[in-house]
């Protein structure tokens, strides 16, 4: 099944959700379409358990590092920040549809069974949580700026996810992951530290 989320991240991807068909899945799985229709009735089945695969994958590996109390609040932002650029690049298609998926939501374009959609949006909540979390622990520690939490983790999760759209791990875009994530990761850092380097 795994084999079957890849081939649909990947078509979703490449044309989007709209022009995307179970037959351009079976063809990039290179299976036939009888085989997507023994794991998924619709397209939109497959949608949702992609992005929420997406989104599930963010959260793994982000909780762990916004609770790390040997570690301090702005050193455990950069850490998170650092992971969820290098996601959007390590694994783009999965993380281009989740940000797809929000955008189509917001718009209330995503005509989609309600529980999993409901289950996407409250594990992006979760997710913006840890954010919000970690950046007030920083604000009352005094090493971030007296900013809302919350309002701080949408331009901080909008720049990051911003990787998935213009990162082509095709053309292996600019030094490397690592570059990438690092100077993501400082931007979102100072761009809230409370004394700017």
């Amino acid at each position: 099944m795994s084999q079957l989320l890849d081939a649909a991240a990947t078509v979703f991807t490449r044309y989007g959700y709209a022009a995307t068909t179970i037959d351009a899945i079976a063809e990039q799985l290179g299976a036939t379409k009888r085989r997507v229709y023994h794991y998924y009735r619709a397209k939109s089945d497959i949608f949702l358990d992609l992005i929420i695969a997406g989104m599930q994958e963010m959260i793994d590996g982000v909780a762990p590092l916004a609770i790390q109390r040997d570690v301090s609040s702005v050193d455990r932002l950069w850490r998170m920040a650092h992971y969820h650029a290098g996601l959007m690049m390590t694994r783009n298609s999965y993380q281009r549809v989740a940000v797809q998926a929000v955008e189509m939501h917001r718009l209330q374009q995503l005509a989609v069974k309600r529980e999993p959609l409901d289950k996407f949006i409250a594990l992006r909540d979760e997710y913006e949580r840890l954010f919000a979390d970690v950046i007030d622990e920083g604000k009352r520690d005094g090493y971030l700026r007296d900013v809302d939490p919350r309002l701080a983790t949408k331009p901080v999760l909008g720049a990051l996810n911003w990787i998935s759209l213009w990162y082509d791990p095709e053309r292996g875009d600019y030094a490397g992951i690592a570059k990438v994530a690092d100077e993501y990761a400082d931007f979102v850092v100072n761009g809230l530290r409370r004394n700017r380097p």
